[in-house]
């Protein structure tokens, strides 16, 4: 459960990342500048290259503490119903020509 949880956390997030990487403002003018905007403006105010920067950081530092978590959260000997992985039995048949599905010819 809490493995299916953090990974969803963490779907979100790349996304997010995703979308705060490229609306940043790099030295051609980032992504604001390929649809036709300013090179040197930024439309979110002249000190949004430090913000974002910072929200940047905080994102990737909590993205890696919740890689972490779901590999602790996920260890191999637990059994996780969440995922769909469950071990199951399966059974195998000494003679396998005798099943319902074999014709018998006369």
């Amino acid at each position: 459960m809490w493995s299916s949880f953090i990974a969803f956390l963490l779907s979100l997030l790349c996304v997010f990342i995703i979308l705060l990487i490229l609306i940043q403002r790099g030295k051609g003018g980032g992504l604001a500048g390929a649809f036709g905007g300013m090179g040197g403006q930024s439309a979110f105010g002249t000190k949004a290259g430090d913000t974002f920067m910072r929200i940047t950081i905080v994102a990737v530092g909590i993205w890696f503490l919740l890689c972490i978590g779901i590999h602790i959260v996920s260890k191999p000997g637990k059994q996780d119903s969440g995922m769909g992985f469950d071990k199951q039995s399966v059974s195998v048949s000494d003679n396998p020509g005798t099943g319902s599905d074999t014709k018998t010819e006369p």
